[in-house]
């Protein structure tokens, strides 16, 4: 019969401080979410401030530290975290960033004056920047702009309002006119015959295709725009008859169903291509991500060289002020406050560690990629998240993570670090050549190919091949789709 038995074991393992978890987890972000990071600390902690001096100012010698790779840091945006000692002094003597009486007086009256200033800048006598920002009409406004200008009753108003409210996002009407009779809510309640002179009237609206129940309905609503009367007649069979054919781009099949020449039919093609199947957004906010590089690279005396973007580095700092005060004063009922002293020192040293580590990747990258940066993509060597790694000295998780949704500025754009990063190809030779520069060389082929004769993704692999690079048909066309080019057959053009 088993027994039960108490016993030790000793056992080492390797676990993860709350502090590194915290390390890991910023070191990944992105430059936008870790300045909200940093936003959301300095609004909580009282031992952290801005740097009040950097932020305002930018003296030449800080402007000079952005050059010069010696000076990772623009300024002195990162200042010292250490624990501050506090020597005995002689009773009755003030020690240095000691708040006194007055000063504190002094304090509360600025404080007041500033509040002050801040009332009458906001009680409406001088315009807010905010409110002077020019609004962005929605596809209903724009609509009901143009519809109150026409002379119509206020029963024909009222079912055009209604038929305009009903439009959805793409400026398509998803409803049936039927079910529009209820949601009128007039008396009496309007016909089938007064909803389709509605919808007539808002289809006659600017943009053209508004108010359209189908793809086919939007593209022939917005037929008038082409001046030529020929080729409107012939996109107008082809939207009603054939739109499969079209959406495929079968130009031969559409030659023979309409007996036009493939050269006719392409120009038509091309004139259905511009329409626009959802005019409905035109309207709106449009919400823009822009890339803010968090590290910019120039050519310094003929070496390239990484520094960081001073907009991207957090001006915060640990206020002295406070520090000392709370060492004078602190006790075991302050623990709040000792966390939030301590919390104030990581900050500031994973700033510190953040930026420092970003910017030694950067540099190991550049140093291996320079014949990228003055030759092109064609120029761009294999690479791999081991050789940074041992570079840095820092493991490749490590690597991973600060490439992560980062961003370097170049002489030739703005790239993610992880663009740089491909694994090698083997050529004929026996030497090796990067993804990148494959994918850069597919992409001259296609551009300098023969509108009527394009290249198909078998052709450009054998193409590859007497150069040297041996990549599969598949390959080829993993490639061409993540470089956004459509397939052979739709890249032809009939001349």
């Amino acid at each position: 019969m088993a027994s039960l038995t108490l016993g030790i074991e000793h056992r080492q393992q390797q676990g993860l401080s709350p502090r590194l978890q915290r390390a890991v987890r910023l070191l990944q972000l992105s430059s936008l979410d870790f300045a909200q990071e940093v936003q959301e600390t300095l609004g909580k902690n009282p031992f952290l401030e801005l740097d009040e001096e950097d932020a305002t100012s930018e003296t030449v010698e800080e402007t000079g530290h952005i050059d010069d790779p010696e000076h990772p840091f623009p300024g002195e945006l990162i200042k010292d975290a250490r624990e501050v000692e506090i020597p005995d002094r002689p009773s009755g003597e003030s020690e240095p960033g000691a708040v006194t009486g007055d000063d504190q007086d002094l304090d509360r009256e600025s404080w007041q004056a500033e509040g002050a200033s801040s009332n009458r800048r906001n009680d409406g006598s001088s315009p807010n920047l905010l409110e002077m920002r020019a609004g962005e009409d929605s596809l209903n406004d724009t609509l009901l702009t143009q519809l109150h200008v026409l002379p119509l009753s206020a029963r024909d108003m009222a079912i055009a309002e209604v038929i305009i409210g009903s439009l959805d996002d793409d400026g398509y009407l998803r409803f049936m006119l039927p079910e529009l009779i209820e949601i009128a809510g007039l008396t009496p309640a309007p016909n089938e015959d007064e909803l389709q002179i509605a919808l007539a009237r808002v289809q006659s609206l600017e943009p053209a295709g508004i108010g359209a129940r189908s793809v086919q309905e939007c593209l022939r609503l917005q037929l008038p725009g082409i001046a030529c009367a020929r080729k409107r007649e012939l996109a107008d069979s082809i939207i009603a008859q054939h739109l499969a054919m079209l959406a495929s781009r079968d130009v031969s099949g559409l030659a023979r169903a309409l007996s036009c020449s493939p050269a006719e039919i392409d120009a038509v093609v091309e004139c259905i291509r511009q329409l626009d199947p959802r005019p409905g957004w035109r309207f709106g906010a449009s919400h823009v991500q822009y890339v803010i590089p968090d590290v910019i690279v120039k050519k310094v005396r003929g070496t390239w060289t990484a520094t960081l973007n001073p907009a991207i580095v957090p001006k915060v700092r640990l206020n002295h002020v406070y520090a000392e005060m709370f060492q004078r004063n602190r006790n075991a009922q302050h623990t709040e406050l000792a966390a939030h002293l301590l919390e104030a020192r990581w900050t500031v040293s994973n700033v510190e560690q953040r930026f420092a580590t970003i910017l030694s990747v950067s540099q190991a990258i550049v140093s291996r990629q320079r014949h990228f940066l003055e030759y092109g993509p064609l120029a761009m060597k294999p690479l791999g998240l081991r050789e940074i790694a041992d570079e840095v000295g820092v493991h490749e998780s490590t690597v991973s993570r600060v490439t992560n949704n980062k961003f370097m500025a170049t002489p030739l754009g703005v790239f993610e670090l992880k663009h740089f990063f491909s694994r090698a190809m083997a050529t004929a030779s026996g030497g090796e050549c990067s993804a990148t520069a494959i994918r850069g060389l597919i992409s001259d082929m296609i551009a300098s190919e023969r509108p009527s004769a394009p290249l198909s993704d078998a052709e450009i692999a054998r193409l590859l091949a007497r150069q040297g690079i041996l990549v599969a048909r598949r390959t080829v066309t993993k490639y061409r789709q993540l470089l956004h080019i459509e397939a052979f057959e739709r890249r032809r053009k009939h001349g």
